[in-house]
């Protein structure tokens, strides 16, 4: 009985089981496969970045959040008769006016408050402010039916009230006048203290000085709207990492490891409202105007992790084409399931890198998570191949690979280069060490 057409099938499984080119697919498709669990991981460290985001929010309700200074504004309320179908009725506006020259000297005092394993940067500073005013020419509204100027005021904006911690006086001319709480001109101002000031008649085309201290504590950021004629900002802090931010751009800073110390100057026509207005609000343009500083911390380790977390399938398939060039190079063969577990092993890696980083530094959790990953995978190589000079070579591989990573996790700004120079030079050695195979004729040992 003729059995030949039994026994070719047997021959093409032989085949098959033993092609290159069906093992490079077998590779392909794990690495594919454990793109799945890095999904997974990756949700994970946005979970506990969104728990530090909230651990942030909660210390800040408690705190005071981000700080907005907007102010002061001088606002005289007019009074304008108007017909309508029922006769005359009295309607009330406010000329807004906003100071010839405003200068704030600040000084911020950052900390680290800690809400369970979250570190949290707030702040305590004192800006002293002093300007002056100038009231403009009120004959121009001579069609009003009356000037309130014993009823004039002044707003300040702050955005978090709660970080006020001193009674605030304002020093007016020479009469120190106390603030009161609220805003009263909401549209341009929705959070902030008014200054009921005397009556303004005697002080009519002068230059009114004024001057006040406030001490202020805050959330991450401190921003200013430059609403003087002319506006001079200067601060000082002790943070070493600040980040500047909004409409200017500091015209001096000096950032040492002691700190930093910025100041801006902003003339009335860098920005897009005018110095009086009534009838318009540029709130919308007045906050495009802001400007301020962001007490960063350096690049969180959260961040970190999402950006080594990136590279996941560079390392898997590095990882794994050092072991497929194993095989080809000694003629043994590798199961599929053996490169899974290495695969999960590598995967496991940066589970250990988030979870050691929120009670450690980033540099510490990476350096104990690349080496227990390194050590584990070398000890399953030295028990699985039985050959402990290609497990030190995978060792040192795999070390190289991970200190590569590292160095372009430190390298924000030059990433990129590195990552494209040191792939270029791996595809070369790679090259290089295979240049001499027959892939057409690679024979592996018997199982």
């Amino acid at each position: 009985m003729d059995t030949s057409h039994e026994i070719k099938p047997i021959g093409i499984g032989l085949r098959l089981k033993n092609s290159v080119s069906m093992k490079t697919i077998t590779i392909s498709v794990l690495i594919l496969l454990l793109l799945i669990p890095m999904g997974m991981i990756k949700s994970i460290i946005k979970d506990r970045e969104q728990q530090r985001e909230t651990a942030i929010k909660e210390v800040n309700n408690k705190w005071a959040g981000t700080q907005e200074v907007t102010g002061p504004i001088l606002s005289i309320p007019i009074i304008y008769e108007q017909k309508s179908r029922e006769g005359f009725i009295t309607v009330k506006k406010h000329l807004h006016i906003l100071p010839e020259k405003l200068g704030i000297n600040g000084n911020i005092k950052p900390k680290k408050l800690k809400r369970g394993i979250y570190e949290v940067v707030v702040y305590e500073s004192n800006l002293e402010n002093k300007g002056v005013f100038k009231l403009p020419e009120l004959s121009n509204y001579s069609d009003a039916k009356e000037i309130q100027l014993n009823k004039a005021f002044i707003t300040l904006g702050l955005s978090d009230l709660k970080g006020i911690k001193n009674q605030v006086e304002i020093k007016w001319n020479s009469t120190k006048i106390p603030v009161k709480p609220g805003s009263k001109i909401g549209s341009i101002i929705n959070s902030g203290v008014t200054i009921p000031l005397p009556d303004l008649s005697s002080q009519l085309n002068e230059n009114i000085p004024f001057n006040y201290t406030i001490k202020l504590q805050g959330s991450q950021d401190l921003s200013f709207i430059p609403i003087g004629n002319t506006t001079e900002i200067n601060l000082k802090s002790d943070w070493n990492s600040p980040s500047f931010f909004g409409n200017f751009l500091p015209d001096n800073r000096n950032i040492t490891q002691k700190g930093f110390d910025a100041n801006w100057k902003v003339l009335q026509l860098n920005r897009n409202f005018s110095q009086n207005f009534m009838d318009t609000n540029p709130k919308k343009l007045m906050k495009k105007a802001a400007f301020g500083v962001h007490l960063k911390l350096p690049m969180d380790d959260y961040q970190k992790t999402m950006r080594s977390a990136k590279y996941a399938i560079l390392i898997l398939g590095l990882t794994f084409l050092i072991f497929f060039l194993v095989e080809i190079l000694n003629k043994r063969k590798i199961h599929p399931l053996q490169y899974i577990l290495v695969g999960m092993a590598l995967c496991l890696f940066y589970i250990l890198l988030v979870a050691i980083s929120e009670h450690s530094n980033f540099n510490m959790a990476y350096l104990i998570a690349s080496l227990s990953v390194v050590i584990t995978i070398t000890l399953y190589t030295i028990s699985v191949l039985k050959k402990t000079k290609i497990s030190l070579l995978i060792l040192g591989v795999l070390s190289a690979l991970y200190g590569f990573v590292f160095v372009i996790l430190q390298l924000e700004d030059f990433a990129l280069l590195m990552g494209s120079i040191g792939l270029t030079l791996i595809l070369a050695i790679t090259m290089y060490s295979t240049r001499n195979i027959n892939w057409y004729n690679i024979q592996f040992e018997k199982e």
